[in-house]
């Protein structure tokens, strides 16, 4: 039993909640909706007071007081799935997110949104980008939050939550999951999903034996978390740390670590301080925080889909939309030198780089090319977080460092580069330079084996007849945004394996679509016009026609003139048009139905992000 103080002392919170409920209800006072915590966003029932009165009773059936709902609300997108071995950990993560949250005076509460994974989702997951990023945007905007920690990782949900965080407009902070370890296989590291890649073309070349790629398997990904390369996911977390949206420490640690549980509790209570200052993404992003980013993912080697993700991430943002373009992301890569010695551009993996120092080093090295006056989400600027941190680095050249410095660089520069003259891609083209793996092919002039499509490909690619050598230059089309909804990550073209028997391992391959940020090889990518559309160039191009590519003159052209490209876009209408002749996708998307319909009539071109036309700041139509 306790004594009258006791209970006196236990009395006095109900009396302070009473009051402050009462006044909840108070009609004579008109409530102020455009608040914080519960009365914002409140359900349209056409009385604020019983809006508030019913969201409370209902909110209290999980047990919550009031004083615990008239604290700040945090959000927490939780994107668990167990389809998403990337997001594995995101249970353990929001139980340390929510203790930062409370320990810093906030009331955290959790809601689900879709969750992408990479292999689960069909036709891949691109084409549900801008669905989980609509989703993202409507749940921040129609629920009582005053900040929102978004938990993502596998490749294409984090830049889905920025873009419906930045339309959302409301406080937010990034969590990613983390990378995953590195596995072994016969006593050599391997990891996800570079490794998986150059593994599967030893078995189609026949170097590796049935039982090999089989025990493989098992081990490529020996934990949970994302991919353990600098491939999209890890490419994103740098971003998002450069970008200023993630702590500087978010990025590297590993998903099964203690330190990425310390991380997200830290979220937690940097989330209680955004909300308490109220800035949102479109007052702390400026095109000086784009250029930043553009800057890291120059250093890191990161990943082509990086491109197309921030030009629409860009595109959703008022004040940068239209101040960064396919030319900034090269104009940036001339003056900044790949740095980081990551598969697939180097050997190592996220462990190594994180046990290097992670973004915290990296950043340390590029101060001298940054927007250091950046704003980021602890409301310091970039600088002040640098300068802030306790950092002590490696040495330059310890065999545990595979941070290069500024002078002595893995590859001069333009490790990502976009193609910005010749005929082939006048809306733009991108390849990963450093990821090459016969740097001769980066000027080359062959001709061309075309394939229509995905299902073309597979029919074709390895028949002993097909007429290709090494020097060929091997043409996809057709798996653009429109033309294959979402820009499948078929553009890594395999080997012909009558060619890579022969110990080819590296050919020129073009494609309108994407590939994944783990592979490497000479690949251009994302060229636009894609195939489907009338007007490309890509969708006339024909079996033996020259192909010419050069990187230092960012040229990209078939060799044809400007009247056999007419004549041949002419003919190729002309044969749409004739009885009988099968639909394309660019004249079926105006009847097509559901998801599908809308993606294929709003999605743009890979140029302007792949977003939908009525997402972007400019609204439908540039209007």
């Amino acid at each position: 039993m306790g004594t009258d103080g006791d209970q006196k002392a236990d009395a006095q919170p109900t009396s302070t909640t009473s009051t402050r409920q009462n006044a909840d209800y108070d009609l004579s006072t008109p409530l102020d909706t455009n608040g914080v915590g519960l009365r914002q966003n409140l359900t349209a029932y056409g009385d604020a007071h019983f809006s508030l009165f019913m969201r409370k009773l209902f909110i209290k059936a999980l047990g919550y007081s009031e004083d615990a709902l008239s604290r700040p609300i945090i959000g927490i997108v939780n994107t668990y799935s167990s389809f998403n071995p990337c997001h594995s950990n995101i249970p353990q993560l929001i139980d340390a997110v929510k203790r930062g949250v409370q320990l810093n005076g906030g009331l955290a509460i959790d809601f689900p949104t879709i969750s992408l994974h990479e292999s689960f989702a069909a036709p891949t997951s691109m084409y549900l980008r801008n669905l989980m990023s609509m989703d993202t945007e409507e749940m921040i905007q129609a629920q009582p939050v005053d900040a929102v920690v978004l938990i993502g990782g596998c490749d294409k949900t984090t830049p889905a939550q920025l873009m419906g965080g930045i339309s959302a407009n409301k406080p937010i902070i990034h969590l990613v999951t983390g990378p995953m370890m590195p596995g072994s296989f016969q006593g050599v590291r391997i990891g996800a999903c570079t490794d998986c890649r150059s593994n599967w073309a030893k078995f189609r070349a026949g170097t590796l034996d049935i039982e090999d790629i089989s025990a493989l398997n098992e081990e490529l990904a020996p934990t949970g978390g994302t991919c353990g390369v600098m491939g999209t996911a890890s490419t994103m977390a740098c971003i998002l740390v450069a970008l200023g949206m993630m702590p500087i420490h978010g990025a590297t640690a590993p998903a099964v670590s203690s330190a990425r549980l310390r991380i997200s509790e830290s979220t937690g209570a940097h989330a209680v301080q955004l909300a308490k200052l109220q800035l949102r993404p479109q007052t702390l992003l400026t095109r000086e925080s784009f250029i930043n980013a553009i800057i890291v993912l120059q250093a890191i080697g990161g990943s082509t889909n990086a491109v197309v993700h921030l030009m629409a991430v860009a595109g959703r943002h008022p004040a940068v939309a239209g101040t960064i373009g396919l030319d900034t992301v090269d104009d940036i890569g001339r003056t900044t030198p790949l740095l980081v010695d990551l598969k697939p551009s180097g050997e190592n993996y996220m462990t190594d780089f994180h046990n290097a120092g992670g973004m915290l080093a990296l950043l340390h090295e590029l101060k001298p090319l940054l927007h250091l006056d950046a704003l980021t989400v602890t409301g310091r600027t970039l600088g002040q977080e640098l300068a802030q941190t306790p950092f002590r680095p490696l040495p330059p050249h310890s065999p545990a460092n595979c941070i290069h410095p500024l002078a002595t660089p893995l590859y001069p520069a333009s490790s990502l580069i976009v193609f910005q003259h010749g005929n082939l891609a006048r809306g733009g083209a991108v390849t990963k330079a450093s990821a090459s793996k016969d740097r001769r092919l980066l000027q080359h002039r062959g001709r061309a084996v075309v394939f229509s499509g995905s299902a073309d490909l597979a029919r074709r690619i390895d028949d002993p007849d097909l007429d290709v050598d090494a020097d060929s230059v091997l043409v996809l089309q057709h798996i653009g945004p429109v033309g294959n909804p979402g820009m499948p990550e078929a553009g890594l073209v395999p080997i012909p394996r009558k060619l890579a028997a022969l110990g080819v391992g590296d050919m020129l391959r073009i494609s309108d679509g994407r590939m994944s940020g783990t592979a490497g090889g000479t690949i251009v990518l994302h060229v636009s016009p894609e195939a489907a559309d009338p007007a490309s160039v890509l969708g006339i191009v024909r079996d033996g026609d020259v192909i010419v590519c050069d990187i230092e003159r960012r040229l990209l052209s078939v060799e044809l003139s400007d009247d056999e490209i007419r004549r041949r876009q002419d003919e190729r209408r002309e044969e749409q048009k004739r009885p009988g002749a099968a639909a394309t996708p660019w004249q079926t998307r105006r009847a097509a139905r559901g998801y599908r319909g809308l993606y294929m009539r709003e999605v743009n071109q890979a140029e302007q992000g792949a977003d939908f036309d009525f997402l972007t700041a400019a609204g439908p139509g540039g209007a």
